[in-house]
Parts: structure tokens; C-alpha cells; sequence
């Protein structure tokens, strides 16, 4: 096991890294920006370093500083938590050539994955459903762009095969308008991501997103532990995530579990990970997979009782699993609520000094978040600043707990989304579960302050 490692992250996940290491007896080096000076993880940190200024990527997107901090500190390996360089995979080669054992996937399983054609193409060879559309990247050609169109039948949504978090994706119903979609999208491509290419998939209306989350170890065992879903979001971006999915069949979760365990041994995937799913009249269709721990992994580990950032660290040691599927359970119900410092309705970021926090108790409920009171939320980076996440015997009871917790919660001095979230929480279409990933939009127009 190692005996130190570098926290390459800021907010709630480098607290939670140093959390699990704590736990696992790791001393776990923090490192902030300027802007994060006063972070509650740099506070409690047995060492901490500064890698630069507030921006992004004067800081924590800057990897010469981050493996400098690792070298002068004596780390093993180095945690990128999620977002920043979590999904880099240049970033992961460098901590390897550098000596230091990367806290994910290899670099090669980043590449496979993270360009969008390429994981489409690994997982229909195995055997997992994927949305209809184009075999790879669109041509260049208008006629056979068209013609792939016509056989996938409209709408169709042209997608960045490098995209992530919603951006580079737009949707076309009509063939007049598709020649036009395909080059502004391949423009947008690559001026965001580096990579022009893009591909075509059927535009399913009302699906739900559904996900799979998987672990690996480096000894070719791998397992998946249940379902989410994250269909409450707005622009693509998540809010609300719960597990298990409310109303799908468990012998088809079963399956498709199995196929994307049989694909990870197939690419010899290690780590975290997450496959991303449409799921649409019975049918589940993967769209990505996410390389790293997900922001919404705390309701995963509440209805299995497995950590998974702690399973991380020991599967990067090179331990193996320490369980087997049949030993998986999923029991009960849990629900996360992302608590961002943004306008509740109108989502403009509020960034600013925390004058109070008071965070929910009782049983079944967990806070991940780093903020305290006289906290100064920086205005350098996402809004998000904690996550309340609750757990009962049945959806019911998980509901009518995160109701009461967040009664209780009260963050004074920052707008939070708090108010939005207590308002779906009775909301009847939640209530009753499934709502599609396009509701929460439809909520808030018909819901208009």
C-alpha cells in the first residue's frame, strides 16, 4: 500500500481523497491554488502545497507544477479526483514517466475511452447496446452525410467525438438543415476540444439517463455495483442523482451489468469507472464512459456499502478486488442533492463569504462538502460546494429524509440551489420516479420566477 499520496483536486472530492486516505493510514498530500488557501482540506492537511495562482490553469490544470509538488513531497501517486486532469490522458502518461502510480485507468483505456467514436466502436465489439448511428466519424462528403442520416432515421444529434459535460452536440430534425449542423459543429469541436471530428446517433426523445457503475482491478476481476439515475438535469449537467433507478427491471440491469464487466476485461480497464446509458422504452443505449470517480458516487456506495474511492487507492497498490459480484448487494434507496452557490432559478453563480453553514444530521443522511462558516466561496472555479446525500429502506422513506435534511440545511451569505431542491423533492412526477432527462427543463419554464 502506498504510504503517501498527492491530492491533484480542490473542493468536496479532495476532502473526500483525504478522507479515504486517512481511513486506509496514507498521509495525503493537498495541493490548492492561491484562491483555495483557506479550504478546509488544506487546513486539516498534514502537508500542502501551492501550485499557483487562481485560474484553472495557472493551477490545477498546470502538470508541471502538480508533479513537482508530488516529487518535492515524496508522494507515490497521485489522485486526480474529477474534472481538471482527471480524464487526461497525457496527464496520466506524464505521472507514470514521472514515476508515480496514476490513481485511474491507464493511459491507453483514457484514449480508448475518452474520444467518443473510438468507446462507441470498443463497446459494440463487446456486445454492448449502443444508440443507433453513423459506424464512426461523419466524412467529409455532404451525400454520404445525408445518406447516414436517412438510415438512421431523424432527428438525428451530431456529437464532438472528444465532447464531454454537454458541450458539442446539437440536434438536427430536418435533412435542409444538416450539412449546415455537421460543419458548425465540427468547428465548434475543435476550437473547445482540440479534435474536429464528430459522428451521428439517432436523437432519442424522452429517454432517461441511467448509468453503470463499474470497478476493475489490474488482475482482470471487475464487478459493477447497481445503477443510478441522473436524469434530473439542466443543460446536461446533473442536480439531482439517485440508486437505484426507480421502475427498471432488475434482471435487465443484471445484464446489462454483465456486458459492461465483460468489456472492461475486454479493454483491461482498472479503476473507477462509469458507463453512461440512454434508457428509452425498455432499451438501454450507451452513449459514454466516464474514466474517473463520479461526482455522484456517494448513492452508489449508500446502497452497497462498498467505498469506492478507497477501492480505488487499493486497486492502484495493486490489490485485488477485495469482493466478488455475488457478494454485491443493493439495498435500499439513496438520493443526492448537488448544492451549488448559484441563483436557484436562474443559476447565475453566487460566489462570496459564507456567514453561516449549518449542515443536516440524523440517521441515514452524509454531507460531502468544504465549506464552514466565514468561508469564502472563490469565483475561479464550479459552482458546486457540497452534496447532501441521504439513504432509507425504500425510495419513500430516502425522500421524506432528504426533505427534513434540507429543512435543516442553512447556508446564509451565498444564494444556494437549496430552494430549487426542496421544491422537487414534492414534486408528484418525482415522486412517482422516471421523469425523462429533459423534466427538470420543461419544470422550470412552467415554474418561472
Amino acid at each position: 500500500m502506498f504510504k503517501k499520496i498527492l491530492v491533484a483536486n480542490r473542493g468536496e472530492i479532495a476532502l473526500r481523497i483525504q478522507r479515504a486516505c486517512r481511513e486506509l493510514g496514507i498521509k495525503a498530500v493537498m495541493v490548492y491554488s492561491e484562491a483555495d488557501r483557506d479550504a478546509k482540506y488544506v487546513k486539516l492537511a498534514e502537508e500542502a502545497v501551492c501550485i499557483g495562482p487562481a485560474p484553472s490553469a495557472l493551477s490545477y490544470l498546470n502538470m508541471p507544477a502538480i508533479i513537482s509538488a508530488a516529487e518535492v513531497t515524496d508522494s507515490e501517486a497521485i489522485h486526480p479526483g474529477y474534472g481538471f486532469l482527471s480524464e487526461n490522458a497525457d496527464f496520466a502518461e506524464r505521472v507514470e514517466k514521472s514515476g508515480f502510480q496514476f490513481i485511474g485507468p491507464t493511459p491507453e483505456s483514457i484514449r480508448i475511452m475518452g474520444d467518443k467514436v473510438s468507446a462507441k466502436q470498443a463497446m459494440i465489439r463487446a456486445g454492448v447496446p449502443c444508440v443507433p448511428g453513423s459506424e464512426g466519424e461523419l466524412p467529409d462528403d455532404p451525400v454520404q452525410i445525408r445518406r447516414i442520416a436517412k438510415a438512421v432515421g431523424y432527428p438525428v444529434i451530431i456529437k464532438a467525438a472528444g465532447g464531454g459535460g454537454g458541450r458539442g452536440m446539437r440536434v438536427v430534425h430536418t435533412e435542409a438543415a444538416l450539412v449546415n449542423a455537421v460543419a458548425m459543429t465540427k468547428a465548434e469541436a475543435g476550437a473547445a476540444f482540440g479534435n474536429p471530428a464528430v459522428y451521428m446517433e439517432k436523437f432519442l426523445q424522452n429517454p432517461r439517463h441511467i448509468e453503470i457503475q463499474i470497478l476493475a482491478d489490474k488482475h482482470k476481476n471487475a464487478v459493477y455495483l447497481g445503477e443510478r439515475d441522473c436524469s434530473m438535469q439542466r443543460r446536461h449537467q446533473k442536480i439531482l442523482e439517485e440508486a437505484p433507478a426507480p421502475g427498471i427491471n432488475r434482471k435487465l440491469i443484471e445484464r446489462v451489468g454483465e456486458r459492461c464487466v465483460a468489456a472492461c476485461k475486454k479493454i483491461g480497464y482498472r479503476g473507477a469507472g462509469t458507463f453512461e446509458f440512454l434508457y428509452e422504452d425498455g432499451e438501454f443505449y450507451f452513449i459514454e464512459m466516464n474514466t474517473r470517480v463520479q461526482v455522484e458516487h456517494p448513492v452508489t456506495e449508500m446502497v452497497t456499502g462498498i467505498d469506492i474511492v478507497k477501492t480505488q487507492i487499493m486497486v492502484a497498490a495493486g490489490e485485488k478486488l477485495p469482493f466478488t459480484q455475488r457478494q454485491i448487494e443493493v439495498r435500499g434507496h439513496a438520493i443526492e442533492c448537488r448544492v451549488n452557490a448559484e441563483d436557484p432559478y436562474k443559476f447565475i453563480p453566487s460566489p462570496g463569504r459564507v456567514t453561516m453553514w449549518h449542515a443536516p444530521g440524523g440517521p441515514g443522511v452524509r454531507v460531502d462538502s468544504h465549506i464552514y462558516t466565514n468561508y469564502f466561496v472563490p469565483p475561479n472555479y464550479d459552482s458546486m460546494v457540497g452534496k447532501i446525500i441521504v439513504h432509507g429502506d425504500t425510495r419513500e422513506q430516502a425522500m421524506a429524509r432528504m426533505r427534513t435534511a434540507l429543512a435543516e440545511t442553512v447556508v446564509e451569505g451565498i444564494n444556494t440551489n437549496i430552494p430549487l431542491h426542496r421544491e422537487l423533492m414534492v414534486d408528484a412526477k418525482f415522486m412517482d420516479g422516471g421523469t425523462n432527462i429533459h423534466y427538470l427543463e420543461q419544470w422550470l419554464e412552467h415554474h418561472k420566477r
